[in-house]
């Protein structure tokens, strides 16, 4: 269920349902941000804000399993290939006054040894070099992404994977992943999502990590 309605109430007392969206127009920076700190971090909600329109979600679990396999067959193959990396998960990415995306989850790599340390963002790190969107009740916002200058997105949608590469501050669609080159995800990863639901996300993973081998 989506609507759009104007912002009337602090962001706390909106209610809503696993899967259900909101749309809130016409929302400034300022307001954002007022909207995080007073959400803080600890909830089942995730926004995503651009251009003055914020979006509410809260997940279902059909959304959460492929979050999680996804993430988990990243890790698979970032280890395979002995390639460092950080798991920032759903951190919240800014771009002042502009644009502020929470992943499903994302990944430094190129970038991981500078993020080691890192409890909480500062103002001159990189974005994440790879994010991860799955989406079932609401659609990816490229353009806040774009704006965050994140150099690879993923967006897992109705059985399919498209990758989407930054190229002169915008998407366009590669059916080859910079990261993993020599792999076909946009086959496997759908593959290992409609197995999990056939024999579970452990299996399937297993199953996955066997024909690595």
């Amino acid at each position: 269920m989506t609507a759009t309605i104007p912002f009337v109430k602090p962001i706390s007392q909106i209610r809503l349902a696993p899967g259900s969206t909101v749309t809130i127009v016409n929302v400034s920076w300022q307001e954002f941000e007022s909207m995080l700190e007073e959400l803080g971090e600890n909830r089942s909600a995730r926004l995503s804000y651009s251009k003055g329109t914020l979006e509410v979600m809260v997940p279902l679990p059909e959304h959460e399993r492929p979050k999680e396999l996804i993430s988990d067959i990243v890790k698979t193959l970032l280890k395979a290939n002995s390639r460092g990396y950080e798991p920032f998960g759903s951190t919240t990415f800014k771009q002042e006054g502009t644009a502020g995306v929470e992943p499903d989850a994302c990944f430094y790599i190129q970038n991981y040894q500078r993020m080691i340390s890192r409890r909480r963002l500062q103002p001159d790190d990189p974005p994440p070099d790879l994010a991860i969107e799955c989406d079932v009740t609401s659609k990816t916002t490229l353009e806040a992404y774009e704006a965050i200058k994140v150099p690879e997105l993923w967006v897992y949608d109705s059985g399919k994977l498209t990758i989407y590469i930054l190229k002169n501050e915008n998407y366009v669609k590669s059916d080859i992943s910079p990261t993993f080159p020599h792999i076909s995800l946009n086959q496997i990863i759908p593959a290992a999502i409609e197995r999990s639901w056939q024999v579970g996300s452990v299996q399937a993973l297993e199953e996955l990590e066997a024909k690595i081998r």
